[in-house]
């Protein structure tokens, strides 16, 4: 079994630089063209699941028309509370976000989720997956499109080769292509 793990395509947030996690913004006209693009050059899953949020879902049905996405909740970007769609030029006097930006992202942000809130509400949802995958009677290629944090959480914790949260960074529409091994997700290639 292989697992597509794309990144939604584009919002206005994610264009003006926001931290976007929250935030239930749909795709911008750029975002739209890029799924689109992206689209021509994507076997078409079995199945495919998404994060709850409009970008997710938008973009799975632009990226594989035909198929209804299931929708797994856990899978949300991270909640950014107090620093929510707001810019790094918005924050970078605040004493609230100078202290996460020197924790390296692992501390508690203001109204918000720390890592390992996130980490644990994503691996809880990942699971949902598998065991929906599981419970299906046949599924060789699989799509969970989700959030560039999602991914990056799912792979800092159980992606081979190991890597840091920070090196798993993927772009809009981009992403891995994995396989399930024992507790991990080997890392076959990027998308």
């Amino acid at each position: 079994m292989e697992i597509m793990l794309i990144r939604h395509a584009m919002t206005a947030g994610n264009l003006q630089r926001r931290y976007v996690g929250s935030t239930d913004e749909g795709l911008c006209p750029e975002g739209i063209e890029l799924a689109e693009q992206k689209a021509q050059f994507l076997l078409m899953p079995d199945l495919v699941y998404t994060s709850p949020m409009l970008r997710c879902r938008q973009t799975a049905e632009i990226l594989f028309p035909g198929k209804t996405p299931i929708v797994i909740d856990g899978l949300q970007e991270t909640n950014f509370g107090k620093f929510e769609y707001k810019t790094y030029e918005e924050l970078k006097d605040d004493p609230d976000y100078i202290a996460w930006l020197e924790s390296s992202g692992t501390g508690e942000i203001p109204g918000g989720e720390s890592l390992m809130t996130v980490k644990e509400r994503v691996l809880e949802g990942f699971g949902k997956l598998i065991l929906d995958i599981m419970l299906q009677d046949y599924s060789e290629q699989i799509a969970l499109v989700a959030h560039g944090g999602t991914i990056m959480t799912l792979l800092a914790a159980m992606g081979l080769p190991e890597r840091g949260y920070y090196d798993w960074q993927t772009g809009n529409c981009c992403g891995y292509v994995v396989t399930p091994e024992g507790e991990h997700l080997r890392v076959l290639r990027e998308l």
